[in-house]
């Protein structure tokens, strides 16, 4: 059986620790967004964003060609911020679509400004991420297409 009191600290060499007892208060604080509520990781998949897309309807099956043309435009336009797999200056883009509505995640491509405006999540993100803006990249519809289709395959 072990104890944690009641132990007495003998002196030496002048030193001596004695412990005293002590009462804690315990007060409900409010902290900001615990590490699990992180914009990054939160699930939302009702809100559609704000831009063009309005509606979006995804295939059973990804399309693979459409898929490497997302991958290039990906490797091309969207590596310098994006890293698969770790955050980097944006967020990564693996499993995007587990939180967020695809046609949130075309929305966030192609309208990124009007977005960190008006779109609560996309405020937070813009928090999360230091301030860093992800920049309009001057893509297609159909380019965003294909990169969220890529990031399906992700």
């Amino acid at each position: 059986m072990l104890s944690c009191g009641g132990k007495e600290e003998k002196k030496k060499d002048g030193f001596s620790v004695r412990p005293q007892k002590t009462t804690t208060t315990e007060k409900a604080v409010e902290t900001p967004a615990a590490s699990s509520d992180k914009a990054s990781e939160r699930v939302d998949l009702t809100n559609k964003g704000v831009g063009p897309i309005k509606s979006i309807t995804l295939d059973e099956t990804i399309d693979d060609a459409m898929a490497a043309k997302g991958k290039e435009v990906y490797d091309q336009m969207c590596l310098a911020c994006h890293r698969i797999g770790k955050k980097f200056i944006g967020p990564p883009p693996n499993g995007v679509l587990e939180r967020r509505t695809p046609e949130w995640v075309m929305n966030m491509i192609l309208n990124p400004q009007e977005m960190v405006k008006e779109d609560p999540l996309a405020k937070d993100l813009l928090t999360e991420f230091n301030g860093s803006p992800m920049a309009n990249q001057g893509l297609t519809e159909e380019q965003a297409r294909a990169v969220l289709e890529y990031f399906r395959t992700l």
